[in-house]
């Protein structure tokens, strides 16, 4: 395989990754959040706790580990082969999504997750750690939506180089 093979290779499946996790959290920010804030608090946690426990499955965790690890190849590929067209775009890709996608999960979704598990949902101060976590966890899904999409189009323009 010729290194503008594996750039070809690299940036198209980055791509499809940072596409199909963009669309999994822009579901999230868009829709799913807003519904499950319409719910009772005690609702709305116990259906979150749910979708946590269910998200931690192969095909998921394939898709956004995977990426994570696409990207990271990506990266390091860029920077070994600084002089190919479109490794500015590789290296632009993948750190958008480790930093914007991976890294912000882990610092600020997967904590609040985990404030969430601990909670009781009948109990009365579950509701005010709710209303922080509804706005909290979405401004930062927000972040993941975008960085996720802007990576995707960095690696779409990497292909046209």
């Amino acid at each position: 395989m010729t290194i503008d093979q594996v750039f070809f290779v690299l940036a198209l499946v980055a791509c499809l990754g940072c596409g199909l996790i963009a669309g999994a959290f822009f579901a999230f920010s868009t829709f799913v959040m807003k519904a499950l804030s319409r719910l009772p608090a005690n609702e709305g946690i116990a259906a979150m706790q749910s979708i946590n426990v269910v998200v931690l499955n192969p095909l998921f965790l394939g898709a956004f580990v995977g990426t994570a690890a696409i990207c990271a190849l990506a990266v390091v590929t860029a920077i070994v082969y600084w002089h190919m067209p479109g490794a500015v775009w590789l290296l632009v890709g993948g750190a958008l999504y480790l930093i914007g996608t991976f890294a912000v999960t882990r610092a600020f979704n997967i904590p609040r997750n985990d404030a969430l598990a601990a909670l009781q949902p009948t109990d009365p101060a579950a509701a005010i750690y709710w209303n922080q976590y509804l706005s909290g966890w979405t401004v930062w899904n927000h972040v993941r939506t975008i960085a996720a999409l802007a990576a995707a189009a960095a690696f779409g323009i990497a292909l046209g180089r």
